[in-house]
């Protein structure tokens, strides 16, 4: 499985990007795919998650209410619409999947085994 991620960007706060992550090769049709985030010197974060069967959704409390993940299974395509954007939102944005991961261990980082190539978002103030 091969995972890309692109719409990353210079935004100024208060605005908005939509991320996008395409899937190719095997595709999933069980556990999660995610959005983690990772800024200089520290470990990559959980920032959204969707659970593929089914519509459940999962967030940050640091992004709930202005990030949405969302899916289109026909093109093998998660994204990620980020409104009302904050310079701490500033990060490289990654996107995961873990076919085999529970609830549980959703917003772990080692629970992915899929990664894409991330892209980077600043957010200026």
């Amino acid at each position: 499985v091969q995972l890309q991620a692109f719409g990353g960007g210079l935004v100024q706060a208060g605005g908005s990007l939509r991320l996008s992550c395409a899937a190719s090769g095997r595709t999933f049709s069980s556990g999660f795919m995610a959005w983690f985030r990772q800024t200089p010197g520290k470990e990559r974060g959980f920032v959204a998650a969707s659970r593929l069967r089914g519509s459940n959704t999962y967030y940050a409390d640091s992004v709930r209410g202005r990030f949405t993940i969302s899916r289109d299974n026909a093109k093998s395509t998660v994204y990620l619409q980020m409104d009302s954007l904050k310079p701490e939102d500033t990060a490289v944005y990654y996107c995961a999947a873990a076919p085999n991961a529970i609830l549980s261990s959703l917003r772990l980082e080692r629970a992915y085994g899929y990664w894409g190539q991330g892209t980077l978002v600043t957010v200026s103030s």
